[in-house]
């Protein structure tokens, strides 16, 4: 890695340090509880904001992609970080509108923050694998654990920012306020550091995204990687949503809660181990053993049933199924098209949209152990897909070399 880069890409990471916290917020239950006070609404209404998010990213990445792409990483991520204050500072402003349209201004907000989401994305993906181009995977894992981290952080950081307001509402503004105007510093900062993509453009004429895209061959194996892109987002998230409902329901667990201290364990422990693997492993062969893994894991829970199988089984989806498995897809796919970047990283995130807006809502209309077995035949069709793949990965290099 160029030194010269190195502030750039702590830039960058910060940005996606920030993005931990705007994406987790609203999946608090006292923000929850705050807002919807504010509001005048259940509860259960600002799962509604929260899937505005969703909308929002599958809005934009049909074109987020391109554009960075054609514009460059830094026009992007400053996008990005622009959208991302204005979802943050509207969802304080949206508090204090109260009743009067306050509902309203969040959706909208979330909207915008889906579609910042999406251009950090298509922005920061391959700007940090150009920058780190001996070790791209490491490079995306290390975006998971920015996120990881500020999650992490942030219930210590909800009662450091809780305050009441003069109507006697809880308020958590301070952090919206806090964590918008850092976004607005680190656009002007991206805006001023060096990217490779942009020095480049300095040495010589970039082929456009037309031209590159003829010259693109989309093979079955290509498609095959953004399949993947849904099936991995696919066993985390159903894991992640539903598996403590199973254990509940179907283990007797009255507050299977600590699930998720395994599960970020396991998250938090596999983005450095793996890291470290990639430096003498192929990335595209774990993704077909993380899933394997998966696989096994949640067949064994679902057979077992029981409390230590659950404990294990959170930190172990943790480690195979969150622990940077999407970002070492999107890496590879990165490497296969050296001059789309851009556009492949929002392929894999669309497919990775769907899955989320998909899977989960089905699920919601399921019982825990019929989200189990899907969760299951989703994992198995994403096996299926790795071992193909790997089977056929050499090709998929050697045409890579041609375009």
């Amino acid at each position: 890695m160029n030194k010269k880069y190195l502030p750039s890409a702590l830039i960058l990471y910060l940005n996606y340090f920030i993005h931990g916290v705007g994406c987790s917020i609203l999946g608090q239950a006292v923000i929850k509880e705050a807002l919807a006070a504010s509001w005048g609404v259940q509860v259960m209404a600002i799962t509604a904001i929260s899937a505005a998010l969703g909308l929002g990213r599958l809005i934009a990445l049909p074109f987020a992609g391109p554009l960075s792409d054609k514009l460059g990483r830094r026009i992007s991520t400053a996008i990005g970080s622009g959208s991302y204050a204005i979802y943050l500072i509207g969802l304080a402003l949206a508090f204090n509108a109260g009743t009067h349209g306050g509902y309203q201004i969040a959706y909208i907000c979330a909207i915008i923050g889906g579609i910042a989401n999406s251009f950090l994305d298509t922005g920061i993906y391959p700007a940090v694998s150009e920058i780190i181009y001996k070790a791209p995977g490491v490079a995306t894992m290390g975006i998971k654990f920015f996120i990881a981290i500020a999650q992490m952080l942030l219930p210590f950081v909800l009662g450091m920012t809780v305050a009441t307001t003069a109507a006697g509402l809880t308020s958590y503004n301070t952090l919206f306020f806090g964590c918008g105007i850092i976004y607005i510093v680190l656009l002007v900062l991206v805006m001023i550091f060096p990217l490779p993509d942009s020095d480049a453009k300095a040495e010589g004429k970039k082929e456009g995204l037309i031209a590159s895209l003829k010259h693109t061959h989309f093979s079955v194996e290509s498609i095959a990687m953004i399949i993947i892109g849904f099936t991995c987002t696919g066993t985390f998230q159903l894991w992640l949503n539903c598996a403590q409902n199973f254990a509940k329901e179907n283990v007797g667990w009255a507050d299977p809660s600590v699930m998720q201290s395994y599960y970020s364990a396991g998250t938090m422990i596999a983005l450095i181990v793996t890291a470290l693997l990639t430096r003498k492993i192929k990335d595209v062969r774990f993704i077909l053993v993380y899933p394997v893994i998966c696989l096994a894991t949640m067949v064994v829970v679902l057979v077992g049933q029981t409390k230590p199988l659950m404990i294990a089984g959170a930190f172990i989806i943790g480690w195979a199924g969150a622990g940077g498995l999407l970002q070492i897809v999107t890496s590879v796919c990165n490497m296969l098209f050296p001059k789309i970047k851009g556009t492949v990283t929002a392929l894999v995130m669309i497919a990775s949209s769907l899955c989320n807006y998909t899977i989960l809502t089905a699920a919601s209309k399921m019982q825990p152990s019929q989200v189990m077995v899907m969760n299951i035949v989703l994992t198995a069709i994403g096996v299926v897909l790795g071992l193909f793949v790997n089977l056929r990965y050499t090709k998929m290099v050697e045409l890579s070399k041609e375009d």
